[in-house]
């Protein structure tokens, strides 16, 4: 069963979604699925995986110069 993660993150354009498309879908793309919501005032990003940890992916992010906290 898949589960359902849901971050705060400082993603505000395309442009950045762009620049993490390819490290998102090496991470996720094989064993879920993710996608941002810029029009919520936390541009809220959601990934649904069996495999992946929130730290991971905030790790990702951060490494990337990126905040990325989740939420409850």
């Amino acid at each position: 069963m898949n589960s359902v993660l849901v971050f705060k993150t400082s993603i505000t354009s395309n442009r950045e979604i762009k620049q993490l498309k390819p490290v998102l879908n090496s991470l996720i793309a094989k064993n879920g699925y993710w996608n941002f919501d810029l029009e919520d005032c936390d541009n809220i990003f959601r990934v649904e995986t069996k495999t992946i940890s929130p730290h991971a992916i905030s790790q990702v992010f951060k490494s990337l110069g990126f905040s990325c906290e989740e939420l409850d």
